[in-house]
């Protein structure tokens, strides 16, 4: 691929994004049909090459004529090529999205692109305006350089929960159980959040964002839900039931930059406590997520029943404000 562009990103496994406009090598077309000649000829294989404006629509293409085709999505063709197919097809609509988009009777990426974005924001969250974008072509950002990494910005999950959330009791089981997760992903990265999110959706689709800088940095699960529990309970008047919930880390910083602060009082996280919960790290990694809980989650297992890490969905960083 180098052959051709330095910008060069994967996905997955066997498949990757490439930027070649302004190539001496010819159009984004001729490159593809070259590609798929090349691979064939040098390696015995079969590719099908997606060549759109955007990456998303280039994916896309890439799937529509498997196993051995070129497909081209321009801004002129999108919409009689595009439309029509099923909203599953879109990159990122996965079982449970496609599952409440049929909910609103939301079949086909026409019919996303059709919908009201303000409507699909309030009832997916920002995810809904992203998809919303994806489907009407406005999808915009660059292919990566070689050996380019985006920074992680914000580690989060969020869940729509199996009954609607009526007490604090409630909120404090599933807020503890993301948090879990949040933490986790944080110490697997070797990152602190300064700050700490949650995101709130009632049964009426109506949501909001709240978030709070904490004492210190932390990568602790303790930390994490009280912070997220304590702006649940100052923001939340219960005029409706809750019905999803997610809890994210922000201003995230390494453990070397927060070693740096460590001579300050109240900076560094209870060495302990740390110790702690990778050894829980640890002992989930050889025996499933399931094999440690804290007490409190045996009260209610149909809330807490939920490996956050296992059921998130990784989206690019890069898509992510």
């Amino acid at each position: 691929y180098e052959e051709y562009t330095l910008q060069v990103e994967p996905f997955g496994l066997d498949e990757s994004w490439l930027d070649v406009t302004g190539s001496p090598r010819g159009s984004g077309p001729q490159i593809a049909e070259q590609l798929r000649q090349r691979i064939k000829q040098e390696l015995g294989l079969t590719v099908s090459v997606g060549v759109s404006y955007n990456k998303i629509f280039a994916k896309l293409g890439s799937d529509m004529k498997k196993p051995d085709a070129v497909t081209v999505i321009t801004r002129d063709n999108f919409r009689s090529l595009v439309w029509p197919l099923p909203a599953a097809e879109l990159l990122y609509v996965g079982r449970s999205t496609r599952q409440k988009l049929r909910r609103i009777n939301i079949t086909s990426i026409g019919d996303l692109a059709g919908c009201d974005p303000d409507y699909l924001q309030r009832y997916l969250g920002k995810w809904g305006l992203m998809l919303w974008q994806f489907a009407n072509g406005l999808e915009d950002q660059p292919v990566r350089e070689v050996g380019q990494k985006d920074l992680i910005k914000s580690i989060g999950n969020s869940t729509t929960t199996p009954r609607d959330l009526n007490n604090v009791q409630d909120i404090k089981l599933t807020l503890y159980v993301l948090s879990e997760s949040v933490a986790a992903r944080l110490r697997d990265h070797g990152l602190k959040c300064c700050t700490v999110q949650i995101s709130v959706r009632d049964n009426a689709l109506f949501s909001f964002e709240r978030q709070k800088k904490l004492a210190h940095p932390t990568s602790l699960s303790n930390e994490i839900g009280g912070a997220a529990l304590e702006l649940f309970i100052a923001n939340y008047g219960w005029d409706r039931p809750v019905r999803s919930i997610g809890v994210r880390g922000t201003d995230l910083m390494t453990t070397d930059e927060e070693r740096q602060l460590a001579f300050l009082p109240d900076i560094a996280d209870d060495p302990r406590r740390d110790r702690l919960e990778r050894t829980i790290d640890d002992i989930r990694s050889r025996y499933g997520w399931f094999s440690v809980c804290k007490a409190m989650m045996l009260s209610d297992r149909e809330l807490t029943d939920l490996n956050p890490r296992q059921d998130h969905v990784i989206h690019p960083v890069s898509y992510f404000g």
